[in-house]
């Protein structure tokens, strides 16, 4: 028979393992983790998803593979974690196009947000309007000018149709009433490509994507989308303190890792205790900080609450503007 004193110890005897089991937990021995990305090599989604694969890489002895799955603004690459079995082995390194703002943007979307486990954020940060470092073009007031005067035929980037880079000067150029034309690539590396090369006239990047063009010289900033500056680029305005017709413009971008639905709490709290302690190391910090990005620390509950709002917002965004087009 149990003595008092360890029939009351029992239940923390039994709750222990099943702690550190869902801190520990890392795939079986002998199997890889795949983490798909939905952009092209180069993109912040893709930074995270090398950056965290080094880690896990590290923490478990066990190969983790980022797979670039890229096309129709990230969500072939949800759809595809959308469809896989909910082990842990085949994660998303999403961010707020696909996991926000296509749920109102497209019409046949083939995935909805129940169909997927929001497990950890990752980093947030603005976006930033770059031109060519060749550019005449050095402040919003000569950047709006050159809009009017030459309507409709300035051309902008953007990493995919949907993304938050598309929608970002969607919004500014209707609070400007001015017109340009969109040209979706397939991640940010090629959209920061046609901007060097002179192909397109604008991009707004995340900050985190293309910071390191603005430092070399190559690209010249001259607005960041956040309510405040950046840190990391204190000279370069925000955009709503640069013309009054910006007043009410704000938008940040994030990007976190998900799952398939029905991943069992174990998994998901495991990887979430994992991918946190990997966003508290200095080390992360210190890159994040380079990249003009800062952690974005949520548990599970909390980081599907942050999503949900998200989306909430967009979709205000989207309905308000009147936009929507097929998924390809």
């Amino acid at each position: 028979m149990l003595n008092r004193r360890t029939a009351l110890a029992l239940p923390a005897l039994l709750l222990a393992p099943a702690a550190a089991r869902a801190e520990n937990w890392k795939p079986p021995a002998g199997q890889q983790m795949r983490l798909l990305v939905g952009s092209a090599a180069g993109g912040t989604t893709d930074i995270m998803a090398r950056m965290l694969s080094q880690h896990l890489l590290q923490k478990w002895g066990s190969p983790v593979v980022v797979e670039n799955r890229t096309g129709a603004g990230g969500t072939i690459a949800t759809a595809e974690v959308v469809r896989s079995r909910p082990d842990g082995l085949n994660l998303l390194s999403g961010n707020i196009g696909p996991q926000a703002i296509a749920y109102s943007l497209y019409r046949n979307l083939s995935y909805r947000p129940d169909q997927l486990t929001n497990i950890a954020g990752t980093i947030t940060g603005p976006n930033v309007l770059v031109v060519n470092a060749d550019s005449p073009v050095r402040s919003m007031a000569e950047f709006v000018a050159w809009l009017r005067r030459e309507r409709g035929k300035v051309s902008f980037a953007s990493t995919g149709a949907g993304q938050s880079t598309h929608l970002s000067p969607v919004w500014m150029l209707q609070l400007l009433n001015a017109e340009a034309i969109h040209v979706p690539y397939r991640g940010s590396a090629p959209a920061q490509t046609a901007i060097l090369s002179n192909e397109v006239g604008f991009l707004i990047d995340n900050l985190t994507g293309v910071i390191e063009q603005v430092r070399a010289g190559k690209m010249r900033a001259l607005a960041v989308t956040s309510a405040e500056r950046s840190p990391a680029l204190p000279n370069v305005p925000a955009m709503r303190e640069t013309l009054p017709e910006l007043a009410s413009y704000e938008v940040n971008t994030w990007f976190g890792i998900f799952g398939p639905a029905g991943l069992p709490a174990e998994i998901t709290n495991g990887l979430n205790a994992d991918i946190n302690a990997w966003v508290e190391l200095p080390e992360t910090r210190r890159r994040f900080t380079e990249l003009g990005g800062t952690p974005l620390v949520r548990t599970p509950a909390t980081f599907t609450q942050f999503v949900q709002a998200e989306t909430a917002k967009w979709r205000t965004v989207i309905q308000k503007e009147g936009l929507q087009i097929d998924a390809n």
